[in-house]
């Protein structure tokens, strides 16, 4: 039997060939240039370098990089188009994830650390993405109108502080993703210095909805934070059915500003409605995954409406969605004025014109009376702040026109042609106004304004111990002499008995 001629493996080096012709074999691949690059910038992040006692001392350190990113919705989950995107949050971030302004309510979901790149990415449908989502659209609102304020000049820049916090109490904004089970709500709650959002199973369906994955219903309760920090008053049951309406309407207006805050949204816009905002899309449908779970065909809002003052009624849900409906209809004629796709994206032409509207609104509402503030209040301070930032005419035209249509103002100041007798710098008129001593009628609306906090019931229940407290003195019923029952024999006072 022959024995087999064993062939040479062509892939090691031949015992004739030279061994310096091929490199040693190596059991490890190498890795590649781009790949040891990024290893080191990982292994600076982890293990900063010991420094060099031969640089020189004079050297300035280099700035510390603050920021981290995060993955979130960046609408509801029912708008699969937009889905979960990656973040970045410019500022410090620490674990829970918490900031100076915002913080997890306790007992919660576990703190989230941050990973070796100080980052917040989790996986989806989790607690731990649940509790980062959440506090970046809170970060985001509170950043938005920090902004806007900013933009607008030394004059207005403000904190814009929660309600409570004082020189003594800086307190942050408590945060609670799982704070309501089996609950078809959100709140803002004033007392506990919190947001709380509920989370539950629809009728007929098998999968959880969690209210703190909508973007839209976040950034709303959020903005009953923010507004309730710079009027109080405005939150009360008790205040006039369109201070109701102004608190409401600025919720959904805020989810609608925060989702044109970001680029990647206006582009979605634009991609939906071919530049037309008053086209359908995920914009003006407000809260579309719980509006879907109520059973409703759309979101649980329609910002892009008809709805006119007279036709309100005193239902807050109602009286919102007037003054939304005109704000977006402003948006939509601004941006169709500026709008010129030679010379600007219609994407950026509509982020910066949302910025600017939504700055305009914040002090427009900074500027109306801190008691009792009508839409018409707000409206006026809105005309002032194009014409103070040097507007065109078709600003405060547009303003001026849509609000009009929805019979919030008169269209001008009198004369055949009200509209052609509009005297720029002079408040309009009110043309349909709450009825003296009216009620607000705040079902349908959100937690927040549901809460008994707001409804004044605390005053009035202190109210009847007053009474009660007063009767009793001016009969003689005072309280050490009351302690037990009356000694035998000892009448009892017949207006006591009565």
């Amino acid at each position: 039997m022959e024995t087999p001629v064993e062939q040479p493996n062509r892939l090691l080096p031949s015992a004739e060939a030279p061994q310096t012709a091929q490199p040693p074999v190596r059991f490890v691949p190498t890795p590649s240039a781009p790949y040891r690059q990024q290893h080191r910038a990982a292994r600076l992040l982890e293990e900063p370098d010991v420094p060099d006692p031969a640089a020189p001392s004079t050297a300035e350190p280099p700035p510390h990089a603050f920021g981290a990113r995060v993955l979130m919705w960046k609408q509801d989950p029912s708008v699969s188009e937009i889905g979960t995107r990656k973040a970045f949050l410019p500022g410090v971030v620490l674990a829970g994830p918490r900031d100076a302004r915002i913080a997890p309510g306790e007992p919660g979901i576990a703190a989230v650390e941050p990973n070796a790149f100080g980052d917040f990415v989790t996986q989806p449908d989790t607690p731990q993405f649940d509790a980062v989502h959440t506090f970046v659209v809170v970060r985001q609102t509170l950043t938005m109108y920090g902004r806007a304020l900013a933009a607008a000049g030394e004059a207005h820049t403000m904190p814009l502080p929660w309600q409570w916090n004082s020189s003594t109490d800086t307190r942050p904004l408590l945060v609670f993703p799982h704070g309501l089970p089996n609950v078809m709500n959100a709140f803002y709650s004033r007392s506990q210095a919190c947001l709380k959002f509920g989370d539950f199973i629809p009728n007929g369906a098998t999968e959880r909805v969690f209210t703190c994955r909508s973007f839209d219903i976040v950034s709303h309760e959020t903005a009953h934070a923010v507004l309730d920090g710079i009027k109080p008053l405005w939150l009360q049951a008790d205040a006039p059915p369109q201070t109701g309406g102004l608190h409401e309407a600025f919720g959904d207006l805020t989810a609608i500003f925060l989702a044109l805050s970001q680029l990647d949204q206006c582009e979605a816009v634009i991609a939906q409605t071919k530049a037309d905002l008053h086209d359908k899309s995920f914009l003006t449908d407000i809260a579309e995954q719980f509006g879907l779970a109520l059973g409703n065909s759309t979101g649980l809002r329609n910002a892009d409406n008809d709805l006119k003052l007279s036709e309100a009624g005193t239902q807050v849900h109602a009286i919102s969605q007037v003054f939304t409906g005109a704000v977006y209809d402003v948006l939509a004629d601004l941006f169709a004025h500026e709008r010129d796709p030679g010379r600007e994206d219609c994407a950026a032409v509509l982020h910066r014109v949302a910025n600017y509207l939504s700055g305009v609104l914040l002090r427009a509402l900074i500027a109306a009376p801190d008691a009792a503030a009508t839409y018409a209040d707000v409206v006026n301070a809105m005309l002032q702040a194009v014409t103070a930032d040097g507007k065109p005419a078709a600003y405060a035209d547009a303003i001026r026109f849509q609000f009009s249509r929805r019979e919030v103002v008169e269209a001008g100041h009198g004369g055949p042609d009200a509209v052609a007798a509009f005297v720029p710098g002079l408040p309009l008129a009110a043309r349909v106004c709450d009825a003296p001593g009216a009620r607000q009628d705040r079902r349908s609306c959100c937690g927040t304004m549901q809460l008994a906090e707001y409804d004044c019931a605390e005053r009035v229940l202190a109210g009847e111990a007053h009474l009660l407290a007063r009767w009793c003195a001016e009969h003689g019923r005072h309280g050490p002499g009351l302690s037990g029952p009356p000694a035998a024999g000892t009448p009892a006072e017949p207006s006591m008995l009565a």
